[in-house]
């Protein structure tokens, strides 16, 4: 892949493997550091905590919106991996539902890194933009096997579910009121499927 969240090049030229090891390492230190600590995160933290200087993070991403903007295409290509992995279940509306419940659960450290990119001034956001539109797709993909074997209705489309992904996943309640608010929607999108009620896993 060619995203900024896992180029191997620099210049146009490869990487070497210590740069490229170097360069991994400050994306998943980022993505932990400013999942956790969203605006008031900072590039030094990154730097001490990956084990490399502040100049090494800059000389990989030359501003820290170009760092935010490569975790946040890294962890969209990621979980876009994970929904085209689970396209080939063999219990579509399991894959749906719970993959949902993952994106929901996943969303709090999502929505502090798009903030900390938004504060730190990202030019245009186009990559991440771009790694959000192939999840998206990946989800359409399983709403649509899901439909298909009954387990969700057939006259929702993937607009007003990812409406309901995206108003989910904002509210970021307690575990608990979490889960009852799935089982909400989720009874929702199964009502007249003849799938019967879904429950979230535990409930």
């Amino acid at each position: 892949m060619s995203t900024p969240g896992n180029r191997e090049t620099s210049g146009g030229r490869p990487l070497r493997a210590d740069a490229r090891t170097n360069r991994e390492r400050i994306l998943n230190v980022a993505e932990q550091v400013f999942g956790k600590g969203g605006r008031s995160a900072s590039t030094e933290e990154v730097a001490r905590l990956a084990g490399v200087g502040v100049a090494t993070v800059f000389r990989h991403f030359p501003t820290k919106a170009a760092l935010l903007e490569a975790v946040l295409v890294q962890r969209f290509d990621r979980l876009r991996e994970q929904a085209e992995a689970l396209s080939r279940a063999p219990d579509p509306g399991a894959a749906f539902f719970g993959f949902f419940s993952r994106l929901v659960a996943d969303a709090a450290g999502k929505i502090a890194i798009s903030e900390a990119l938004l504060d730190a001034g990202s030019a245009d956001g186009g990559a991440a933009v771009q790694a959000s539109d192939g999840l998206r797709r990946a989800v359409g993909t399983l709403l649509r096997n899901a439909q298909h074997v009954g387990a969700v209705r057939g006259d929702v489309e993937l607009p007003e579910v990812y409406a309901l992904l995206v108003a989910t996943s904002r509210a970021r309640p307690e575990k608990e009121v979490r889960d009852r608010m799935l089982a909400i929607v989720f009874d929702g999108l199964t009502s007249g499927a003849g799938a019967g009620t879904f429950r979230t896993a535990g409930r």
